[in-house]
């Protein structure tokens, strides 16, 4: 893949040049109108490709088809995001290209600092062409980086038109940095075996196992007088909340925990002494934790109402599951994702993701979905960089698991 070197690098630079950050405020499908554009802008991509059957549907999402695909072999999917993070920005993007890069610290702007002694996986890439926003932004690889892989994957294709291949289907997706990716994706008109999203981090990751996830939403009414005759009578909703937070379990936050530890995230807090609201993330790889971690919750709040009477209030509902739970009994498409890595030089690493892909959703809806490397590190953040050959290798790694078998 090393001869698409170029059009990779100059499709990502085009892709991440588009702002496509999700809206979690939203009440609209897809939560931004930017992503019914660059969904357009896809499509049109998809058809220079020579790509078929390609359209974009009411709710954003992009579907295709490599054309010529052998009827009698299995139908696979490959899926992308469209959207990025609504945390941090993604609007004008300024990509910074770190030809043959010589392992030392990268300086950004704002006297942002990527060093390979806060991030010891940047030493890995030495020599290669690493990628990186300026410090002002975030870059975008989660997951454009993943719909470049795919669309040079499939240039790949049509540029060898005498190369047999599998089915393959094509889509990409909207809203999944907010949960909702395929909340209104048809997984009958899609129609796969299985499926593959190219939505994972460094090198060599391969994903079927993710954390059960819950969001609470906490609202506390307070009682606001004047702080001169308030004795007995102001219920403060700030300190109420301040009150909730340290019933939970200190060292049970991302910031103290790792591998299969489960946590619980503020995510943010926001109010005054009339109201304020708590908005917290839970997190846990096993389904009994998980369910304890939610009765916990509760039970804090009822305290808190038994303490103030009536005064909080708890949304809480469940956003994806341990896609595990599926793929456990599924090994096919685990074992072909191993077996082109292994095709192109690369040792799987078996990876239990903290966090959550469309391929969660996806899998629970008879859709068996695992996760493979787009090649990205440090999402959501100014620190975000993508070793360009990491990109092309997950490229490879499409177009091995495509390839019709021998």
């Amino acid at each position: 893949m090393n001869r698409y070197k170029n059009y990779a690098l100059n499709l990502f630079k085009d892709l991440i040049s588009k702002n496509t950050q999700s809206d979690d405020t939203s009440l609209t499908y897809p939560s931004t109108t930017s992503q019914l554009s660059f969904g357009k802008y896809l499509k049109k991509l998809c058809e220079e490709i020579g790509l078929t059957s390609v359209t974009q549907d009411e709710y954003g999402y992009v579907t295709a088809v490599l054309k010529g695909g052998d009827p009698n072999s299995m139908k696979i999917g490959l899926i992308a995001h469209m959207d990025t993070s609504p945390d941090y920005s993604g609007e004008n993007i300024s990509p910074k290209i770190h030809e043959n890069y010589d392992g030392k610290e990268i300086l950004l702007k704002n006297d942002i600092i990527l060093s390979p002694k806060e991030f010891p996986s940047l030493a890995k890439y030495k020599g290669n062409t690493i990628i990186t926003a300026d410090g002002t932004t975030l870059l975008g690889a989660d997951d454009k980086a993943g719909i470049c892989a795919i669309l040079t994957a499939m240039k790949y294709f049509s540029d060898n038109p005498t190369l047999s291949h599998k089915q393959i289907k094509i889509a990409f997706t909207p809203d999944e940095e907010i949960g909702k990716g395929v909340e209104r994706f048809s997984i009958e008109k899609f129609n796969c075996d299985y499926a593959y999203t190219i939505d994972g981090g460094e090198i060599g990751e391969l994903n079927y196992e993710t954390f059960n996830a819950a969001r609470a939403v906490i609202t506390i009414n307070g009682k606001n007088v004047h702080p001169g005759s308030a004795k007995d009578i102001m219920k403060n909703a700030v300190l109420i909340a301040m009150e909730i937070n340290s019933m939970l379990p200190p060292d049970e936050i991302p910031g103290k925990t790792a591998e299969r530890e489960g946590f619980y995230h503020l995510t943010s807090i926001k109010g005054n002494v009339e109201k304020t609201i708590l908005n917290y993330i839970i997190r846990s790889f096993d389904k009994e934790e998980f369910e304890n971690r939610k009765t916990n919750i509760k039970s804090i709040i009822d305290s808190i109402n038994k303490k103030y009477g009536k005064t909080a209030m708890l949304e809480l509902y469940d956003e994806y599951y341990n896609m595990y739970d599926i793929l456990k009994d599924v090994p096919e498409p685990i074992e072909l994702a191993k077996k082109a890595m292994k095709e192109a030089g690369i040792e799987p690493k078996i990876i239990s993701v903290r966090g959550g892909t469309d391929g969660s959703h996806l899998s629970f809806k008879n859709l068996p979905c695992p996760n493979i490397f787009a090649g990205g590190h440090n999402f959501h953040g100014p620190y975000e960089y993508l070793p360009l050959e990491s990109m092309l290798k997950s490229a490879e790694v499409i177009v091995n698991i495509c390839k019709a078998e021998k």
